[in-house]
């Protein structure tokens, strides 16, 4: 499955950038999610959403800055991101799973990679 990530940039902190995610117009994963990965770290998963009933789950690096968000109609994911800051620099990744993500990921309190078999390429986002 081909995703689609756009809307990376450079933006000043405090600055805001909405990523978005293409997916094939007949594609219907159970879940969506992004993930992103600084320079010397791990991957990380910051939010994922239910593509049926709009259920989210965010880590607490994303809590209250970050929205997800899911349009139906046109297969397209996004990331509202508001006050960003330095730390927030890195490519970020659109995923998708055929799994309750969003009810584990909310048990477990970690977005597990593994859980996601279908990723995009990731766009670059710099705060400075």
């Amino acid at each position: 499955v081909q995703l689609v990530e756009s809307g990376g940039g450079s933006v000043q902190a405090g600055g805001s950038l909405s990523l978005s995610c293409a997916a094939p117009s007949d594609f219907r994963p159970d879940c969506m999610g992004w993930f992103r990965q600084a320079p010397g770290k791990n991957r990380e998963g910051i939010a994922t959403i239910d593509t049926d009933g709009g259920y989210t789950f965010y880590a607490d690096s994303a809590k209250g800055r970050f929205t997800i968000s899911k349009d139906n109609a046109d297969s397209t994911l996004y990331l509202q991101m508001n006050s960003l800051k330095p730390e927030d620099t890195a490519i970020y990744y659109c995923a998708a799973a055929n799994v309750p993500v969003v009810a584990i990921a909310t048990m477990t309190r970690v977005l597990r990679e593994m859980d996601f078999p279908d990723w995009g390429r990731g766009t670059q986002v710099t705060v400075s």
